[in-house]
């Protein structure tokens, strides 16, 4: 699974960090992914992040 920030949408809430800091942080005022590849084991909180963004600025690429 892949992860994607459209930083276009993204207002650096931080709810993705907050939820799954294995794959999102933020720099600046924006967020960003840190992985290339989302591992396994966060691939749930990967979902929730994306499910959670109030600017729905993530997308998942399984």
């Amino acid at each position: 699974m892949r992860a994607k920030v459209d930083a276009s949408l993204c207002d650096a809430s931080g709810v993705c960090q907050e939820v799954c800091p294995q794959v999102f942080t933020l720099a600046g005022d924006k967020a960003e992914v840190k992985v290339d590849e989302v591992p396994p084991e966060a691939e749930e909180g990967a979902r929730k992040a994306a499910l959670g963004c109030p600017q729905q600025a993530i997308s998942l690429q399984e």
